[in-house]
């Protein structure tokens, strides 16, 4: 089919999807970040919108001089690349205006677990996992990483070394034990 019957979807399609891949925020609950993760978010919005924006704006602008634009590579790879841009912009700035920064650092030295901890449990086969409990926008779970809403952390929350706490999976209820409980240390010079 050639390319000129086809339509992309245009505006008001593309703001639905402006957290695509991630889950969206439980109802009533609040975006929390580490101060890490924050920073993160925040300087990938700054790079899109100072650096890579500008860059595919000028390119769209030159493509758009050359004439037919119907088939003009630049031009129709540029505006998608375009709108890619301004969707993952407005998702950054609607996740970062209701972010609440929670430092894991405050707890440090504490067994309970809480937003920003390091939880090394064994499940009832004696399987150890550690894990780091974070905000739903920065959770990489590549790098042991969950987000504070999955099941385990909400088993989890809470709980102190030592206790045990049951977590539903899809095999049934599962007894995990806490076996320790880790929080960064407070950076020199952070005023609170």
């Amino acid at each position: 089919m050639n390319k000129a019957f086809t339509k992309e979807p245009e505006g008001d399609a593309d703001d639905d999807d402006d957290g695509v891949g991630l889950p969206p925020l439980p109802q009533g609950t609040k975006n929390y970040l580490t101060p890490a993760g924050y920073q993160r978010l925040r300087g990938e919005l700054l790079q899109l919108i100072d650096e890579e924006r500008p860059k595919v704006v000028e390119v769209v602008s030159w493509a758009a001089k050359n004439g037919d634009r119907s088939e003009n590579g630049d031009y129709l790879y540029g505006k998608k690349r375009l709108r890619e841009i301004d969707r993952r912009i407005r998702f950054l700035t609607k996740r970062l205006d209701i972010a609440e920064v929670a430092d894991p650092s405050a707890h440090h030295g504490s067994d309970q677990i809480f937003f920003g901890a390091t939880v090394t449990y064994a499940n009832s086969k004696g399987e150890e996992r550690t894990i780091t409990i974070k905000g739903i926008d920065e959770a990489d779970s590549l790098k042991g990483e969950v987000s504070w809403i999955a099941p385990i952390a909400r088993a989890l929350l809470k709980a102190r070394e030592g206790d045990e706490v049951q977590l539903m999976t899809p095999a049934g209820v599962d007894t995990i034990e806490v076996l320790a409980v880790r929080y960064p240390a407070p950076r020199e010079g952070s005023g609170g």
